[in-house]
């Protein structure tokens, strides 16, 4: 059996995964980041981008993850997301319009503040269509 540790993975919706397992992979900040048991202590902001939990039984999922926090602490992993949609839980259709209204925004004329809200949106809606696809 593989080393695994104690992951929990929360957003303001509440507690989304807590127990065991051999790793997390996710977009951070400086970087993609990918945790295995025994990880030194960290703390890290989280990016945009899909992540991936390997189950203590072997299975895989992914996730659209959006911004948060990330620690590693004594061998315990918290994520605190922003946003977190399983692959199987996102609404494609819902990316497709978001993903529409984003580029039709960024057509017009905006000021820098609006310019960059329509980026970000465009940015997240790009996120779960590739998530749901199965992008790694």
């Amino acid at each position: 059996m593989a080393n695994t540790f104690h992951l929990q993975i929360a957003s303001v919706d509440g507690l989304i995964y807590d127990g065991s397992v051999i790793s997390i992979s996710c977009r951070c900040v400086d970087g993609d980041r990918t945790i295995l048991a025994g990880h030194t202590n960290l703390v890290t902001s989280v990016g945009m981008g899909t992540a991936k939990v390997i189950f203590e039984d072997g299975s895989e999922r992914m996730a659209a993850c959006i911004g948060g926090m990330l620690s590693v602490m004594n061998g315990e992993c918290r994520l605190i997301v922003t946003t977190w949609e399983w692959k199987d839980e996102i609404d494609i259709e819902r990316a497709k319009a978001a993903k529409k209204r984003a580029e039709e925004k960024l057509a017009g004329q905006l000021d820098e503040k609006n310019y960059k809200i329509a980026k970000a949106k465009l940015h997240r809606a790009l996120i779960r269509m590739q998530t749901s696809m199965g992008a790694k």
